[in-house]
């Protein structure tokens, strides 16, 4: 099969959602809805941590930057696949196409590390409440911060650097709506063991490592939980960390499903809902999670409506 170089490479195919010429209307009303209420959801949420200064604190410090990066993850993938679908046209530029791939796997990485690290906060503050305002201080949460943004970009640098090194067959149509590595790696004629390698080593690193700890806070919130004499601090406690729970369940149990358990007779059309369930449905329900579980939030946010109406009259 001929081969090509990314030098004589123009573009690829993105062949886009497994849908027919007639439901395009439809999906691109979904998911420019989607994508709207995504971004809104998101932009929300930080105004009410910004305005609030009760939400100045650890929890949300992180669920502002949980919020700026999930309406980034779906800017990287969704507004092409929308242009796709209203110009009818499936073509993304070489150079085009390995950006997104390195700020899709950017920000996948980076919702993990903060996840985890909003994990932490989260045991710090059931589990050691005394010490909880003197560890997570200021500096320690820019920290985790700072070493997440290190860690995502330093991954997924790693992966776009070994992915120009290949060469492609003639045939370039991704079977997805993004550039997806996978798929990229699918479509080369070179040998791709070393990207295989990286792909399992980097996935124990930005997966597995963080699963791992977020399940272990959760373990040590839980025995603590239990140990909580009355219901009302059982209670408190599960409202706290509710709803970052609902999102870790919600976010790994798709991945996980998608990459670490693929069955041999998994369809394209079955990859590509599952891969819209963690681009673009998580960061869609993360706003309506944290603001409908939140009591903080919503007490913010009835705060904000109640000024604006003030300033309104």
């Amino acid at each position: 099969m001929k081969r090509e170089n990314q030098s004589s490479m123009s573009e690829f195919l993105l062949l886009g959602l497994p849908s027919r010429p007639e439901q395009q209307g439809v999906f691109f009303a979904l998911f420019l809805g989607v994508y709207l209420t995504t971004v809104l959801g998101n932009l929300l949420i930080l105004l009410l941590i910004r305005l609030d200064p009760r939400l100045h604190t650890p929890m949300y410090f992180f669920l502002s930057h949980l919020a700026l990066t999930d309406i980034s993850f779906s800017s990287v993938t969704v507004p092409k696949m929308l242009i796709n679908m209203q110009t009818q046209g499936q073509s993304i530029p070489y150079a085009g196409c390995v950006t997104q791939m390195y700020f899709f796997l950017f920000f996948t990485g980076l919702d993990d590390f903060l996840l985890t690290s909003m994990a932490y906060d989260r045991y710090m503050a059931i589990c050691h409440p005394l010490h909880y305002t003197i560890v997570m201080g200021q500096g320690l949460c820019t920290l985790l911060v700072t070493v997440s943004w290190i860690l995502s970009c330093a991954n997924a640098l790693y992966h776009t650097l070994l992915l120009t090194q290949l060469s492609f067959c003639a045939d370039l149509s991704i079977p997805h709506f993004f550039c997806d590595l996978d798929a990229l790696l699918k479509l080369s004629c070179s040998d791709t063991s070393l990207n295989e390698l990286a792909i399992f080593t980097a996935g124990v690193a930005v997966i597995v490592l963080p699963l791992v700890c977020i399940l272990i806070s959760y373990g040590h919130i839980g025995a603590t939980i239990l140990k909580v004499p009355s219901t009302k601090g059982i209670c408190k406690a599960l409202s706290t960390c509710g709803s970052h729970l609902s999102v870790v369940s919600l976010y790994y149990g798709t991945i996980i499903g998608l990459y670490f358990f693929p069955s041999s007779s998994t369809s394209r059309d079955k990859s590509t809902i599952a891969s819209v369930m963690y681009t673009v449905v998580t960061p869609l329900l993360n706003p309506f999670i944290y603001s409908l579980r939140n009591r903080d939030m919503k007490e913010a946010l009835e705060r904000l409506l109640h000024r604006a109406k003030v300033l309104s009259q």
